[in-house]
């Protein structure tokens, strides 16, 4: 039996133990906190404003890079970097209900956390769960049709499944492979609880991150994901709405983007475009389709030629903050923007951009750039594509990568981004994501 179908026998009877009847009917939302805001356990005061991006920015690259290397690569290996996901969710496990923030990552699968005893773990700040005082924790024995259709799982002395996921910077994570009851907030403040969710109960994990965060709650298209075990509960839908970031007045206040599933996840109404979800290898990222893209009226080809074979040739990755385009087409794009922009251009102090302007009054009017994935013009106002990471330094906030592209998270401010994994389609829609 296949993964995928096997999975999807196991959670067909999932559904939601919920303390309020219409949640199951319309959906629920949750927060999600960018890390560098000030209601994130990683935000530190110390940092001025310019500092959070160009961290945030470093970080997108190196996560783009280990894409990269991935793609070299012959082994199977999970290409998210835990250390420089994006956004975080509270969320509890176990009876009674422990609380704990996960990295939320559409580029990652598994739903893992650290747990005691820990034989090799990183330094977390926030208290460890225990899966020994969950009554509703249950280990999975390794002959299960479960453990052994999973890759990269082994047999302990107990004869319990173990999991072992690997990652692109040699760091991994690896422990018993288990169920236990998940339970998320409301943002009407009551909770929904998903009982035998699979998880990874990590005792040996080596990552370059220490903080806060208890793991990754895996938001990818593979069958072990968050999202996919969730299942005909929730529809296969969720969608975020991002709010901008990286001022002074956003990072120093408590303001927080929704995470919604089942029908709260519905993006509908005037402006919405939808484009096609991709199924490529590996599976858990979201591939599009985009065809071109514009500056102010100036339109280019992606690769240079209408109609080319582009199919699935960019990954929307909530995990990331720039967002990238191949060599060529970064060439492309850059040169779009120099002939339209008459500003003196300048080098990035901090050396991370490549497109830089010395802006000397507030509000230069940048173009808009429009994305034109298959079947959805999607346009990026210069809150999404411009950003300061200087006084009156200003830098086109997208980067140029070897073979691959990918569309960031910063990219995605001010837009509600429906995933509809049943129908294999990501609509957007332009929205104040402040006011949703």
């Amino acid at each position: 039996m296949g993964k995928r179908s096997f999975l999807t026998l196991l959670f067909f009877s999932i559904c939601f133990i919920v303390s309020f009847s219409h949640a199951q009917k319309n959906g629920f939302s949750v927060e999600l906190i960018h890390r560098d805001s000030l209601k994130s356990p990683l935000y530190k005061p110390t940092q001025n404003k310019y500092q959070y991006f160009v961290d945030a920015a470093r970080r997108s690259i190196n996560r783009a890079n280990h894409f990269y290397k991935y793609s070299l690569a012959n082994i199977p290996q999970s290409t998210v970097i835990p250390d420089i996901g994006e956004y975080l969710m509270t969320y509890s496990v176990g009876t009674p209900p422990f609380k704990l923030y996960g990295i939320v990552d559409t580029g990652s699968d598994i739903v893992w956390l650290q747990c005691e005893p820990c034989q090799e773990c990183y330094n977390q700040t926030t208290p460890m769960f225990n899966p020994s005082k969950s009554s509703s924790y249950k280990n999975i024995p390794c002959p299960s049709k479960l453990c052994q259709s999973m890759e990269d799982t082994s047999c302990n002395d107990k004869n319990y499944c173990e999991y072992s996921t690997y990652y692109g910077d040699n760091s991994h994570s690896g422990g018993d492979l288990s169920v236990d009851t998940l339970t998320l907030e409301s943002t009407n403040g009551l909770t929904v609880s998903f009982p035998n969710i699979v998880i990874g109960c990590g005792t040996n994990n080596i990552l370059s991150y220490e903080g806060a965060s208890s793991g990754i709650v895996g938001f990818g298209s593979g069958p072990a994901s968050f999202i996919t075990q969730l299942g005909s509960s929730t529809g296969g839908k969720f969608s975020y709405c991002l709010t901008p970031l990286f001022s002074v007045t956003n990072i120093q206040s408590n303001a927080t983007s929704k995470l919604n599933f089942g029908d709260a996840a519905t993006v509908s109404g005037d402006g919405v475009v939808t484009t096609p979800i991709l199924k490529k290898d590996p599976e858990t990222f979201y591939y599009l389709t985009l065809e071109a893209f514009s500056v102010g009226n100036r339109r280019v080809e992606i690769g240079g030629v209408p109609n080319g074979d582009n199919e699935g040739n960019i990954i929307i990755d909530s995990g990331t903050t720039l967002t990238s385009l191949t060599k060529d087409d970064y060439s492309f794009l850059e040169s779009a923007v120099v002939d339209l922009v008459k500003l003196e251009r300048v080098d990035d102090p901090t050396q991370t951009l490549n497109l830089c302007y010395s802006v000397k009054a507030e509000g230069y009017d940048f173009p808009i750039i429009t994305m034109h994935f298959k079947g959805a013009d999607v346009d990026l106002h210069p809150i999404s594509t411009f950003v300061s990471v200087a006084d009156g330094v200003f830098c086109l906030a997208f980067e140029s990568s070897q073979d691959h592209a990918i569309f960031g998270n910063l990219a995605q401010q001010n837009l509600m981004v429906g995933y509809d994994l049943q129908q294999k389609i990501v609509s957007f829609k332009p929205s104040d994501c402040t006011k949703v």
